[in-house]
């Protein structure tokens, strides 16, 4: 579990987008399966990656996956996709066949065992699990990642791939990357900034298996943390 610290959101999001162009650069002869998380967190990563890192990406070597989505539609504020599509993807020059979407207007549990299908098939496997080169995280207050929520940590150990679940706040029906195959990644990356974090970072990175996140933290192989000042400042 490596802590990388910087003074600002900004230079937190920057170091991040140059570790994962770094990644990429360095095997020019490869693909790469990259499964992103929404927030508004990410969106200032986008938003940055495309103003500032556009032409130093090797956009046809990514290959965009989501960790969850909310089921809505595409167009809907609240589309994990339909964000990173406005910032990113439409500024970039990314393939359009690189880009791999939860559809989130379809029934839950259908587009749920359509997806993890899709995963199968484009996305090198381990065991009965894909290996995402990454897979980007962010935590809850309550220490929800992933769409996994306290309460639903059968999630973390399903033999499915992506499951349907919920917002058990809002009710909202959500699809979730499971624990499993966060576990299997090759880098598992928290991002997570602000002075509300605090708390739930000191949790995930300073007690047991407490809530999903800290559970991910403690069981994948390699953990990243990308954590401005203010989210670190409960650490030990």
């Amino acid at each position: 579990m490596k802590k990388n610290i910087y003074s600002s959101s900004i230079e937190t999001a920057r170091a991040l987008i140059l570790h994962i162009v770094n990644l990429v650069l360095n095997e020019p002869d490869r693909m790469f399966d990259i499964a992103f998380s929404g927030g508004s967190t990410p969106a200032l990563m986008f938003d940055l990656w495309a103003n500032e890192y556009k032409a130093v990406t090797p956009w046809d070597r990514i290959r965009v996956w989501w960790v969850d989505e909310r089921c809505v539609r595409p167009e809907k504020p609240d589309s994990n996709y339909g964000m990173m599509r406005m910032l990113l993807l439409d500024v970039v020059s990314i393939p359009e066949a690189n880009i791999f979407r939860i559809m989130g207007e379809n029934k839950p549990k259908e587009e749920a065992a359509r997806y993890s299908a899709l995963v199968k098939e484009h996305v090198q496997s381990q065991g009965n699990f894909p290996v995402f080169d990454i897979v980007l995280l962010g935590a809850g207050n309550d220490g929800h990642t992933s769409s996994i929520f306290p309460g639903q940590e059968q999630l973390l150990i399903s033999p499915e791939i992506y499951e349907a679940t919920y917002n058990p706040n809002t009710g909202q029906n959500r699809i979730a990357l499971t624990g499993q195959p966060i576990i299997n990644a090759a880098q598992v990356i928290f991002f997570i900034m602000g002075k509300d974090k605090a708390d739930v970072v000191s949790e995930i990175c300073q007690s047991g298996d407490t809530c999903p996140a800290a559970y991910i933290a403690h069981h994948a192989g390699e953990v990243l943390f990308f954590l401005d000042q203010a989210a670190a400042s409960k650490l030990q």
